[in-house]
This record gives structure tokens, C-alpha cells and sequence, in this order.
């Protein structure tokens, strides 16, 4: 077994942590202990971080702001970096917008709001930060991160940072060239237009207004559990199947919307499992549809 923390004493870290529960640090409230846990104070910390686990050769896992996992109740082995807060820095010049990995698409929102900027509206209400979303492809109310991307500066896994145009993403639905390539997202550059002020602000408050009497946002979850299988939507098809409200110990499907399981307050990954199986396995008896997972499971059972 490692001895993390006699590996790690060679080396300086802004926040390093040890044994820290997952549950901390997700939307879920759910997860284990990760071995080693970072949060790095700069885009210098967040590279020199990545490169100690490559050269120590220790699993590592990047998280942003927690708001699209499910982690395992055995944790997570190797090292966890969380980019968030600390790496969110934002510039504006004319119409485009410039966010560091950490920065939350909320904050970015408003940001393009003060400086009469549209565009990204449909992003307001999404929980996580621009690394996370660029790496999904996040969107909501028919609009997609894709749509306002221009450029992306990330790490390689040879430890190069290179600067990738909207057409070299390999944007897809909650897909990327982050995905298919394990890269780390450092920044991002948004293109937006001029708009008015007003109108900008009206459009974030419906959508907030939307998004707020439509989904359990009063209850940890994960966000939308299933992707949108072609032609349908997952909520629909899950109510239809009659398992609105299921619950399964403290998991349970959403009473307000079935596309969410949520966690009454004590539940575990295996009860968030067990349900999520239960959905899986009646939508396909009863509509022949398969639910793919949108949220990201990571870590080890107990």
C-alpha cells in the first residue's frame, strides 16, 4: 500500500488533503474517501499537480465542481484534483469571453450580463464549471456549449499545452475531444454577441424561473441521471412507466421530475445503483428503450 502522505511531503501544495470523504465535495452528497485530494490554486499548480501523479505514476482524477458525479462509497484510489474556485479567473475583450477551467458557467453567465453579452443565457442555471462542460458538451433549453466555443487551451497526456479550435472539439451530445483524448481543460474562450442588457437579464431570470419549478433543485442529485435517448425523453418515458416517486431506501425518483434520481439524505452509491437499475431495467420492459447514464460513476465499491 502507498504511503501517500510521506510521497506527497516532498512536494508543495496550496490544499492537500488526505482519506477526504467524496461526499464533501459532490451535489450528491455521496462518495468514500480518496486517497489524496488537491484543490490547486493556479493553472501552474493544477499542471505541476497532474504531472507529479503521471511521473509517480498514481491514478489521478480531475473533478470540477462535483455537479455530474456519482461516486462509489469505496472512494476513490490514486489522487483526486478538484479544479474550482481557486482557477476561475475571467477576461472579457469586445465580444469574447475568456474563463479559466474553474470558473462556474453561473459566473460566467453573469459576467457576460455586465458586459452586455449574449449568447450563453441557456448556461446560467447549469451547476457546474467550464472545464466540466466543455468535456460533456453541457447544455440545456436547446442551446450547447459547442454553439459558443471558440477556442480550447488544454494539457496533453505527453504534458503539452495546446490551443484547439471549436472544429478540432469533436463536439458531440455530452462528447468531446476531451473525452476521447484524457485531456485537462486549462481555458476556454467563448464567442458572444452585443446584446441589451435587459433582455439579456429577462431571458436568465425565465429560464431560472423554468428551471427552478421543474427540477428538485431543493434535494442533492446529480443532474439529469439519463441522456436523452433519440426521439424521447427520459423523464417522460420513466413517468410513463409509472415509477414517478419510486424510492429505493433514500434514493429515490423525483416526485417534481422523473429525469432525476435524487438522495432523501442518507443515501448510498449502492442505493443510487439499485434504483437506477430498477428504472433502467422498466423503461426497457416497458417502452424497449435503453437509458444510458449521463452522470459520470467514479471510484470503488466498498
Amino acid at each position: 500500500m502507498i504511503d501517500y502522505m510521506n510521497l506527497f511531503s516532498k512536494y508543495s501544495f496550496s490544499d492537500i488533503r488526505y482519506n477526504e470523504l467524496m461526499k464533501n465535495h459532490t451535489s450528491f452528497k455521496i462518495g468514500g474517501p480518496a486517497d489524496v485530494f488537491i484543490i490547486p490554486s493556479s493553472i501552474d499548480e493544477l499542471i505541476n499537480a497532474i504531472k507529479i501523479a503521471r511521473q509517480e505514476e498514481i491514478p489521478y482524477f480531475i473533478m470540477g465542481n462535483g455537479t455530474n458525479l456519482l461516486v462509489k462509497d469505496g472512494g476513490i484510489r490514486g489522487v483526486v484534483i478538484k479544479v474550482n474556485s481557486s482557477i476561475d479567473k475571467l477576461m472579457v475583450e469586445s465580444e469574447k469571453i475568456t474563463a479559466q477551467a474553474g470558473a462556474l458557467l453561473s459566473s460566467i453567465s453573469k459576467f457576460a450580463l455586465e458586459n452586455s453579452l449574449t449568447g450563453i443565457e441557456f448556461a446560467s442555471g447549469i451547476p457546474g464549471t467550464v472545464g466540466g462542460a466543455v468535456m460533456m458538451n453541457a447544455g440545456a433549453y436547446n442551446g450547447e456549449i459547442k454553439d459558443i466555443v471558440s477556442k480550447v487551451t488544454a494539457l496533453t497526456r505527453d504534458n503539452e499545452i495546446v490551443t484547439y479550435t471549436n472544429e478540432e472539439m469533436n463536439f458531440g451530445y455530452r462528447k468531446s475531444r476531451v473525452i476521447e483524448e484524457e485531456l485537462v481543460v486549462l481555458e476556454v474562450e467563448f464567442s458572444l454577441r452585443k446584446g441589451d442588457y435587459e433582455e439579456i437579464s429577462n431571458k436568465m431570470q425565465e429560464l431560472k424561473d423554468k428551471r427552478t419549478s421543474k427540477q428538485p433543485l431543493e434535494l442533492p442529485s446529480a443532474g439529469s441521471t439519463f441522456k436523452r435517448p433519440e426521439g424521447h425523453f427520459a423523464g417522460q418515458l420513466i413517468d410513463e412507466a409509472g415509477l414517478r416517486g419510486l424510492r429505493y431506501k433514500d434514493a429515490q425518483v423525483s416526485q417534481k421530475h422523473c429525469g432525476f434520481i435524487v438522495n432523501l439524505g442518507n443515501a448510498t452509491y449502492k442505493d443510487i445503483s439499485t434504483l437506477i437499475t430498477i428504472v433502467q431495467k422498466t423503461v426497457k420492459d416497458v417502452h424497449g428503450v435503453d437509458l444510458e447514464l449521463e452522470i459520470k460513476v467514479v471510484g470503488e465499491d466498498l
